[in-house]
């Protein structure tokens, strides 16, 4: 471990590095290669399983048990905060959450039909790993960058993340169109290609977050103060006393409830997007369907760039909340289309669509949360808000999706609901008084 002072460029890069090494669990896992293997594997049973007592269908119990893992990252995010703020040796505790991530990412390698229980746990555990590690992997930036710094590195991070991401998925889309290259062969070999996939998920993860390991600190303090129950729960505290601040603030809590509407609808259409087209789209084979999905999540990729930069600029030229209110109105409409769409080049065209209005909601949401934000409060703690808020809505959308899904056996109703949402997020934006619609 090198001891370099804070603002240092080495230690900057190397925290930053964490996201390249990181961001291949969301793209692999969460939206590309993972959704598609656990369609494959109900190809010849139908849709359904008899699990936890209950007749489910696959999407369903994908989606309830994203909820539920959610739930659980909601509720140990404000622990883990107040932890990360006090103890000496953060950095034990991001490994802790890396590496549960991380190993859970390869033991998908064992998920099967026949041990779904323990396919669903690291499933599970993997997305507790992820957004675990990245609560005090947050919590280092003001350790290790001066506020000037803050922003370029954050993004630089982002940009990392970005890169990494795609370039291990086009590696495992090779390997699952041609895997006879790869030296995989046999009857399933694309299936045992996605199998290997969450193995080097798990093995880049591990490996490249070392470099991060090397350079960061141990923590904040030099020696930990001791965890009492204070100190633990002293997330909650600052959670409870930003709720008080919000009844004051009227424009931010107007502003609060159109975010958590709309980003519950957003995280929701990307969490299920594969699920959708895999199901709903009439692929003309197996082959078609996975290479298919694998391209749509690249687009989407692709285009939310694009999407992130023509949003920063509508936002400087008519303000953020207008901005925001037409890329609700977009997302809307999408919703509303997607209900009739069959074909697949009804879904490319949808994923460019998605991508691009999904690359400006994310930014400008949260950065226009930091623009109503009293100067004086602790920023620190309304983000943390901001953040939970942000969960909670994910494990909502997620639920009404899965429950409706489970319903009518299909999502195509579900989707329609969540168009009702951004119909909802536009009402409340408008409420925001036009002298802080910035």
């Amino acid at each position: 471990m090198k001891n370099l002072q804070k603002g240092d460029k080495k230690l900057l890069n190397a925290w930053a590095f964490y996201d390249w090494a990181n961001s291949v669990y969301t793209l692999t896992i969460a939206s590309a290669v993972f959704p598609i293997f656990y369609e494959a594997l109900f190809t010849d049973r139908g849709h359904y399983i008899d699990v936890f007592g209950m007749h489910l269908k696959n999407s369903a119990l994908i989606s309830f048990t994203t909820a539920f893992a959610f739930l659980v990252v909601s509720f140990i995010s404000p622990l883990l905060s107040g932890i990360a703020d006090y103890v000496g040796n953060k950095k034990a505790f991001m490994k802790f959450f890396c590496y549960l991530g991380a190993l859970s990412c390869m033991g998908l390698y064992w998920f099967d039909l026949g041990n779904i229980y323990l396919g669903l746990a690291f499933y599970f555990l993997g997305l507790i790993g992820y957004w675990g590690s990245l609560v005090f992997y947050n919590s280092y930036l003001p350790d290790i960058a001066f506020e000037e710094q803050q922003d370029r590195i954050s993004a630089k991070g982002y940009s990392l993340g970005y890169i990494g991401s795609v370039i291990l998925l086009i590696i495992n889309l090779a390997m699952i169109m041609k895997p006879e290259i790869f030296s995989i062969t046999g009857d399933d070999a694309a299936m045992k290609a996605m199998r290997y996939s969450f193995i080097m998920v798990g093995v880049w993860w591990i490996l490249f977050s070392q470099y991060t390991y090397y350079y960061l600190p141990k923590g904040s303090k030099e020696t930990g103060e001791k965890l009492t129950k204070s100190v633990v729960f002293n997330g909650f505290k600052e959670l409870k006393k930003v709720w008080g601040l919000l009844q004051e603030n009227i424009p931010l809590k107007r502003y609060l409830g159109g975010f958590f509407v709309s980003s519950m609808a957003v995280q929701t259409v990307m969490l299920v997007a594969t699920y959708f087209g895999a199901q709903e789209i009439q692929w003309s084979s197996k082959e078609e369907s996975t290479i298919g999905l694998i391209v749509c999540i690249l687009i989407i990729q692709l285009v939310a760039v694009v999407g992130a930069v023509i949003t920063s600029r509508a936002s400087a030229k008519f303000g953020n909340i207008p901005t925001l209110i037409v890329i609700n109105a977009i997302w809307a409409v999408f919703c509303a289309l997607a209900f009739f769409i069959t074909l697949p080049m009804h879904f490319y065209v949808m994923a460019t669509v998605a991508g691009f209005v999904m690359g400006g909601i994310q930014a400008l949401s949260r950065s226009t949360y930091s623009k109503l934000l009293p100067e004086t409060q602790d920023t620190a703690s309304f983000f943390s808000f901001y953040d939970v808020a942000e969960k909670i809505g994910i494990v909502i959308g997620m639920c009404v999706y899965g429950i409706i899904d489970q319903l009518t056996g299909s999502p195509r109703a579900a989707i329609v609901i969540l168009g009702i949402f951004f119909v909802t997020s536009i009402f409340l934006l408008r409420r925001v008084h036009k002298k802080e619609a910035l």
